[in-house]
């Protein structure tokens, strides 16, 4: 079973801040506004939760998960959060480091856990994807705009980059 006794605390930390990081890169990529921002944290909330509740989670993503629900776990994410977004002052630097660290689960997972790898990254993904989608950009007043921007697709195919992942079908 997978679980933080497979990781070194570093790197349970770094997969702990991957599922923040996986929704920060797109809402960074094309900032949404104030309500487009709370529709995309929302979305990446949800996808944490539709993961807990799913009974066919995959054992990675359900500790990651548990242990988020923990003040261990919450204080182990806003550490590793602080650290890599401390100094950041512009989105496209919030999106690098979102890719760097990215980059850097990937690695851990495929080191640590190959036989859990792929589920964890394309679930990962996913959670990318969901914040793409929730709030349409470009718009006024919620009317017009598209669904996913040019910039939040470019960024969604660096995510797949990172993670190592084959080409995603397209949001």
């Amino acid at each position: 079973m997978a679980n933080k006794l497979n990781f070194l605390p570093e790197d349970w930390a770094t997969l702990l801040e991957s599922t923040t990081v996986a929704g920060i890169a797109v809402s960074a990529a094309e900032p949404s506004g104030l309500w487009g921002t709370l529709k995309e944290f929302l979305a990446s909330s949800s996808a944490l939760d539709a993961a807990k509740r799913d009974p066919h989670s995959n054992e990675l993503v359900a500790a990651v998960i548990a242990e988020l629900e923990t003040e261990e776990g919450q204080s182990k994410l806003h550490k590793a959060l602080h650290k890599r977004f401390g100094e950041v002052k512009t989105p496209a630097d919030f999106v690098q480091n979102s890719l760097v660290a990215l980059r850097e689960a990937s690695a851990i997972l495929d080191e640590r856990e190959p036989a859990d790898a792929a589920a964890f990254k394309s679930w990962l993904f996913s959670v990318s994807r969901r914040v793409a989608e929730a709030a349409s950009e470009g718009g006024f007043l919620g009317f017009g705009g598209v669904q996913v921007s040019a910039a939040e697709r470019a960024t969604l195919d660096e995510i797949a980059e990172a993670l190592g992942i084959a080409d995603q079908p397209s949001a």
